[in-house]
């Protein structure tokens, strides 16, 4: 019998979890029944591609429509009607070199990005009688997706069935996200990944769109995530398929909250010293605590030296990171570049190997603190190994949850017994407490707790538990090491 169908075994379970943890936890309440998804998402006014809102410095929120229309529309705020500004026009953008290779050809975004930054005390705000999400002042659940997209791929050789919903499931995943009704959606990066032409003959992909365009852009993204982006605000992590050499136009136009300066588009490769890299922020949550949004698209796994520019760029950030976490006492960090993951892969001659955490985060945080984080922050929230996962550690460094499980195809290598006192996420991390699913698609909840406690219930695509965990202070832990 398992853990998550007996209700005894989950009070067995928890309350020496309970103790463990310092003794004031809650047990991890069963989720709440989803909204029937009907009742979730309407149409969209015509001309309007997509209408969302994103939340920024301080959790400012941004409202931003996508439009085909000549013009921006009007947004109404509380009863006023207010023009919207006009972030980008539509544009053909001249090609730049990119990972796509010999595949590579101008971006074509035939549409208008529009904005406007509302007041935090906005209680109703539409386009075009279209209802946009708000922020609440305390936010009480967190639905975290990542690593989304549809992965075609020719240098990997990696061609997955994009018309196939069973094997690029994000509609279903975002459609349950959405009925579980969050608070707030926080995305932890890679959301484009149709770089390549699907091969001839190939049904799986055939007629796919790609490129770094909006036709891309639309169906990796837009238009499966569109019943999410209706529920609740978005915090937007950059992942790595975000830098410049890849999908950066499009998150530039279309995902970074803050406002778009010259040079920083991507469009131009002798600017990518400064699209590539962007300062972190914070958005409150309430009740003490905050998320600490970090862009780390261009890190690498292969390391960072002190003459590399991200080097630098990146050990700015840790010093900016650090003031940001001063700020509250309960920090929840965001980037898409696991600094404590384990992940499993083979070299070109089939030998397997690990990867443990991210080299270049360890490199430039860790000259400046060889715990690689702010002592505020209690957990990192993280994406780009593809499946989900959650480490704990004896030593003094903040728990780490992987949530890159929610639409691109999934990593199947298995993983060794973990903990394993040999194995070290990053240099001096102790693993003391581990759990993770492989092979499987989904989306993780986060509910808050007394002070500095969330509890997390691992969902798959239709919804349904895979495992509760318990995150308080910095230590976590989970009722299954290895969800299956």
């Amino acid at each position: 019998m398992s853990i998550l169908s007996s209700a005894g075994l989950r009070r067995a379970f928890l309350l020496p979890l309970a103790a463990g943890l310092g003794g004031c936890a809650a047990l991890v309440p069963p989720a709440a029944p989803p909204t029937p998804p009907s009742t979730l998402s309407a149409p969209l006014p015509p001309g309007i591609e997509a209408a969302y809102v994103l939340l920024g410095e301080q959790g400012r929120p941004v409202a931003r429509v996508l439009s085909s229309a000549a013009a921006c529309p009007a947004i109404d705020v509380d009863g006023q009607r207010q023009p919207m500004q006009l972030r980008a026009p539509a544009a053909t953008l001249a090609l730049r070199p990119t990972a796509a290779g010999a595949d590579s050809k101008p971006s074509v975004f035939p549409l208008l990005t529009c904005e406007a930054e509302l007041a935090p005390a906005a209680r109703r705000a539409s386009v075009a009688g279209h209802a946009l999400p708000l922020p609440r002042t305390t936010v009480q659940r967190i639905a975290v997706i990542g690593d989304t997209g549809c992965r075609l791929k020719k240098a990997d050789n990696a061609y997955q069935a994009c018309n196939d919903p069973q094997a690029f499931p994000f509609a279903a995943v975002a459609a349950a996200a959405a009925a579980w009704q969050p608070d707030l959606v926080l995305h932890v990066g890679d959301y484009h990944y149709r770089e390549n032409p699907c091969p001839d003959g190939n049904a799986g992909c055939a007629n796919s769109p790609w490129g770094y365009g909006w036709d891309a852009w639309r169906e990796d993204f837009f238009r499966p995530a569109a019943p999410l982006l209706q529920a609740a605000p978005w915090v937007a992590v950059r992942g790595n398929h975000e830098s410049c050499a890849r999908a950066g136009q499009g998150w530039w136009r279309l995902l970074d909250p803050r406002p778009l300066q010259a040079g920083r588009d991507c469009n131009l490769p002798a600017d990518d010293s400064l699209g590539d890299y962007s300062e972190p922020y914070a958005v409150p949550l309430g009740g003490a605590s905050q998320l600490l949004v970090i862009d780390t698209a261009a890190t690498s796994w292969r390391g960072l030296k002190p003459s590399d520019t991200g080097y630098e760029r990146y050990r700015a950030t840790y010093r900016r990171l650090a003031q940001l976490a001063a700020q509250a006492p309960y920090n929840l960090g965001a980037n898409h570049h696991p600094i404590f993951a384990v992940g499993a892969d083979r070299d070109k001659q089939g030998r397997r190997i690990l990867i443990l955490g991210d080299k270049g985060l360890h490199d430039s945080f860790g000259s400046l603190n060889p715990r690689f984080l702010p002592d505020g922050v209690q957990a990192m929230l993280s994406g780009h190994v593809h499946l989900w996962q959650q480490l704990s550690f004896s030593s003094p460094h903040p728990s780490q949850l992987v949530a890159g499980f929610s639409g691109t195809a999934e990593d199947t290598e298995p993983l060794p017994p973990l903990p394993d006192a040999a194995i070290a996420p990053a240099p001096g991390a102790v693993l003391e407490h581990f759990s993770a699913w492989l092979d499987g698609f989904g989306f993780m909840g986060m509910e808050r707790g007394a002070p500095g406690e969330w509890r997390i219930t691992v969902f798959d695509r239709q919804g349904a538990v895979k495992n509760r965990c318990l995150l308080q202070g910095r230590r976590s832990q989970c009722e299954q090491a290895l969800v299956r």
